[in-house]
């Protein structure tokens, strides 16, 4: 008869709140279940207003020993730094170890030229640094991250003896009034399921609905966390029952999903868990 779960997204509205280049082959894996990706970014990336001391950073790589790159955007504001700079960033981290939060992230950093000595099995900043606690201990870590990321990962390292140093590689920032009245429209439309990769989408999505609809919208699709952070975010926003994906791989995201369309009249699966 075939496995259920198979045909479990056949149909299904899903909707991805982050920009289509960061989603290449989550959107292609959809569309091979039979669902219907939407696209929805809910929060885009900037330069920072002063680009002094990421391209001071960047000249000057060579004198740290680890850098931990914890997304895509920060490869990218790497990348597109060092070109505007002249400067090759696979040579001028020739010498520096590179870790990557997960294995998006660290594809990212590959096509960028860069070898990566370490993935993190938990795909979380803070598991990143506990993983390698033996390993920068003493070293000089370079983080190079967004305006709001969390500090959670900052203090783990100073706890496990590192010198940490952050720059800021990119602002998030919210879409544009005219790209959320454009979400207004899809989103009348309906979605089954909604995944959230951060918690800047998670607020961004909060204001969009207001705090009713928000709620309402949550009861209607599978709101979808990738990790805790973000799985909290939601908790926070008031979301009664979340999906969580176990990791940030395209496998465990259509995993949580398959689980929780597949057991819709059986209480919750597995992957949903209630406040």
């Amino acid at each position: 008869m075939g496995d259920p779960a198979a045909k479990a997204l056949a149909g299904k509205r899903v909707v991805v709140t982050r920009a289509a280049e960061q989603s290449e082959s989550l959107l292609a894996a959809l569309r091979e279940q039979g669902a219907v990706p939407i696209v929805l970014p809910l929060v885009a990336s900037a330069p920072p207003e002063d680009l002094r001391p990421l391209d001071d950073t960047i000249r000057n790589l060579g004198r740290y020993d680890w850098v931990f790159l914890t997304s895509q955007n920060a490869v990218r504001a790497l990348q597109e730094r060092s070109d505007f700079l002249g400067l090759q960033l696979a040579k001028t981290l020739v010498n520096v170890s590179v870790a990557a939060v997960g294995p998006t992230t660290a594809e990212s950093a590959r096509n960028a030229g860069l070898k990566v000595a370490y993935v993190a099995t938990r795909h979380q900043g803070v598991a990143l640094a506990e993983e390698l606690a033996a390993q920068v201990k003493g070293k000089r870590v370079l983080l190079p991250r967004s305006d709001r990321a969390s500090r959670d990962i900052v203090d783990t390292l100073n706890h496990l003896g590192a010198f940490v140093s952050e720059v800021t590689a990119y602002t998030t920032v919210a879409t544009s009034e005219q790209e959320m009245r454009t979400h207004e429209v899809v989103l009348r439309e309906g979605a089954d399921a909604v995944l959230f990769f951060s918690p800047s989408a998670v607020h961004h999505f909060f204001d969009l609905l207001g705090r009713d609809r928000f709620l309402a919208f949550s009861q209607e699709a599978a709101f979808t966390a990738i990790g805790p952070v973000t799985k909290a975010a939601l908790r926070e926003a008031g979301a009664t029952r979340t999906v969580v994906a176990r990791d940030t791989t395209v496998a465990a995201i259509l995993a949580a999903l398959a689980e929780f369309f597949t057991k819709p009249h059986q209480g919750l699966p597995l992957g949903v868990q209630p406040e």
